[in-house]
């Protein structure tokens, strides 16, 4: 015999503060064992989806299907980008609201590396064709951007990656990338 039972309907307070749900969303930084788990998750850098056991505990898009979904994969290169991103700053790297191309076009505009070279490596992830590919050439743009430090939208980034899978959508988060990007960068330039 099941129940069904209705969850009670949120509180004002609750319903302006989601509970976090990805590990880029917990203010954890205040818990000892933080660096532990983001070590854990920088060992799944350019690993399959699943076969790291230490990050098993820190997936939310696990499946019963016995194979790595489109989420699963979207969410394992986020948490190991994540990882290289928050390694040894204390600021939080997951700032909503900041799309990849807006963290990126604040890389280009640092000055600290070359514009050429981000446009080039920019360039790259954007059309990467799988998102191994892609997750390859957005290492080396996370790590730039660790060095800033500029952080970006971890939760919307996921999204994007999920889409990314998707035929039918990646061109669509193509275009949110580079217009953020280059919308900013031609308007920049134009005023300098």
């Amino acid at each position: 015999m099941t129940t069904d039972s209705v969850a009670p309907a949120p509180t004002p307070a609750q319903a302006e503060t989601p509970e976090p749900f990805f590990f880029w969303e917990h203010p954890g930084r205040s818990n000892p064992r933080y660096s532990a788990d983001l070590a854990a998750l920088r060992r799944g850098v350019g690993r399959e989806a699943g076969s790291v056991p230490e990050m098993w505990e820190f997936y939310r898009m696990l499946t019963a299907e016995g194979r790595a979904s489109e989420k699963l994969q979207a969410e394992h290169t986020t948490l190991t980008l994540y990882a290289i991103h928050q390694q040894s700053i204390s600021i939080p790297m997951h700032l909503p609201s900041v799309g990849l191309g807006k963290a990126l076009l604040k890389l280009r505009q640092s000055g600290k590396f070359s514009a050429d070279a981000v446009d080039r490596r920019f360039n790259a992830a954007a059309t990467a064709t799988s998102l191994g590919e892609a997750s390859y050439h957005l290492r080396g743009l996370i790590r730039q951007l660790r060095g800033l430090p500029q952080g970006l939208d971890y939760t919307r980034f996921f999204q994007d990656l999920v889409a990314w899978q998707d035929p039918d959508q990646i061109s669509t988060v193509r275009r949110r990338w580079g217009r953020d990007y280059f919308i900013g960068r031609d308007q920049a330039e134009k005023t300098s």
